[in-house]
């Protein structure tokens, strides 16, 4: 095999535009990848050139990506070069695709919290910024389709409804989780302040002792 095997890091330029099709889901969104230089005369880093390419996917990632993937996420993206030209306009145009093996978030620019998904229960399938289709019969539109990561038997068909409420069971899950940290952090903080409290009244007790004892020695003295 003579693949270009390349793998990239930037963000993504665009949500992610998922479909059905007659072999399985199909996926694709731009992304953007942008150098950064150190320029010595000026002392400060600076953006070089940004470089857009579509991705592609199918199957299970394509299903994936939709559920996991929003506008201006930082992503590494691995997968196939493919450079195509194609006429448009009464000209030649050069389109770059990444037909994607594995995508997932940069961890240099945030944290994410992996999920595992079990076949036949695909998750979240969309997100915030992502596009969701349904396409024909017909296919993708585009000739050499590769099967991709997830192989043929790993597409999903989940109705919008579906997919709507699983998305919010997640956020209803989410701000329960963020109220229970809420709390606790409130609880926390109300009995460090009693313990604080208690501390300061057990020291001025043990003060006003010794002053009483002190009073009552002197008092003794002839």
């Amino acid at each position: 095999m003579n693949d270009t095997l390349v793998t990239l890091v930037g963000n993504a330029a665009t949500g992610v535009e998922f479909r059905e099709t007659a072999t399985g889901g199909m996926a694709r969104f731009r992304f953007a990848v942008t150098p950064r230089r150190w320029d010595r005369e000026k002392q400060f880093w600076t953006d070089g050139h940004t470089s857009f390419y579509t991705v592609w996917a199918w199957r299970t990632l394509a299903s994936n990506l939709s559920g996991s993937v929003s506008v201006g996420e930082p992503l590494v993206v691995h997968g196939r070069l493919k450079v195509r030209e194609e006429e448009r306009e009464g000209g030649r145009r050069t389109f770059v695709d990444i037909e994607a093996v594995a995508v997932g978030h940069d961890l240099t620019r945030g944290t994410a919290a992996f999920r595992r998904v079990m076949r036949g229960d695909p998750g979240l399938m969309t997100r915030s910024g992502s596009v969701g289709r349904t396409g024909d019969s017909g296919g993708s539109g585009r000739s050499g389709e590769s099967e991709g990561a997830g192989g043929p038997d790993g597409s999903y068909d989940v109705s919008r409804a579906e997919r709507a409420e699983r998305v919010e069971r997640v956020e209803r899950a989410g701000r329960a989780g963020r109220r229970e940290r809420e709390e606790g952090g409130e609880q926390s903080e109300v009995s460090e302040r009693a313990e604080r409290s208690d501390r300061a009244g057990r020291q001025g007790a043990k003060r006003s002792t010794v002053r009483q004892k002190g009073g009552q020695e002197l008092a003794s003295v002839p």
